[in-house]
């Protein structure tokens, strides 16, 4: 699944061919997406791109009426074409603007979405998101004052978009393995100085992700086509029965909240 350095380096990647432009039509041809694109979508001619920014996982393009607000799902990505270029089998959305350019959206699985509002500060699925992870809100003792009593599983908190968003599988895992902390161990264990690590790590390992261009496991791909690079950095994560690059010792996994986690029996005792 894209996470946040996936759909960060897709913003960065398409705000060149989006911003300022002029959106001549937006091309709808599977509409049946998690949930249904927004019929505001097909309705958009002729208006002028004001800016695009990212709310944890969502890409958000500003319009002169409006938001449109993408996700990219398990397997979503957007690519720049040019007008006219082959249309593939799951290509199910363009973006058709006034210089030439086409954004394609690409979802094999169909667990994107596309949808409208008008007033993004009213838009519901943005009403009980978490801080960002790269912003100054979230610091060690916000993460602390979050994690008193919490009973939960590390990794199970850290994923939880109410607490902080776009801290995905992926990231998590790395994280907590550059921590030395047991993906199982109880948030409300933590102590402030962990707090503080695990703040400083997620900063650095998103950072970090999103300098690579994201992590291409199977389906990611950068708007230019490229896969992301972060995947060759990855300690953990998809590493079972590897050694451990600190130790030697072989990766284990098992799963927590219905998500293969990945850590060192050795680096990260519970």
């Amino acid at each position: 699944m894209p996470e946040l350095p996936e759909v960060e380096t897709t913003k960065n990647g398409i705000s060149p061919y989006l911003e300022g432009a002029i959106i001549e039509k937006i091309v709808v041809r599977q509409p049946k997406l998690r949930w249904m694109v927004s019929e505001e979508l097909a309705q958009i001619t002729q208006q002028k791109v004001i800016a695009l920014s990212r709310r944890a996982k969502y890409l958000i393009i500003q319009l002169e009426t409006g938001y449109m607000i993408g996700h990219l799902g398990m397997s979503g990505s957007l690519r720049v074409v040019e007008k006219g270029d082959l249309i593939d089998k799951h290509d199910h959305l363009d973006i058709v603007v006034n210089n030439g350019k086409v954004v394609r959206y690409n979802d094999p699985r169909r667990f994107g979405a596309w949808l409208w509002t008008e007033k993004l500060n009213e838009f519901p699925l943005f009403l009980k998101l978490g801080p960002e992870p790269l912003s100054e809100e979230f610091d060690s003792d916000y993460l602390w004052q979050k994690s008193r009593k919490k009973q939960t599983a590390l990794k199970t908190f850290l994923m939880d978009n109410a607490v902080v968003v776009g801290v995905g599988n992926i990231y998590a895992n790395e994280t907590l393995f550059l921590c030395n902390l047991h993906p199982q161990k109880t948030a409300g264990s933590l102590t402030k100085a962990q707090c503080g690590q695990l703040v400083e790590q997620i900063k650095q390992v998103l950072s970090n992700a999103i300098q690579q261009g994201g992590t291409t496991l199977k389906d990611f791909l950068q708007p230019d086509g490229h896969p992301g690079y972060f995947v060759q950095e990855l300690r953990v994560y998809g590493n079972k029965d590897k050694p451990c690059p600190t130790c030697g010792t072989k990766i284990e996994s098992l799963v927590i909240g219905q998500r293969n986690s990945f850590y060192c029996p050795k680096c990260q005792k519970r």
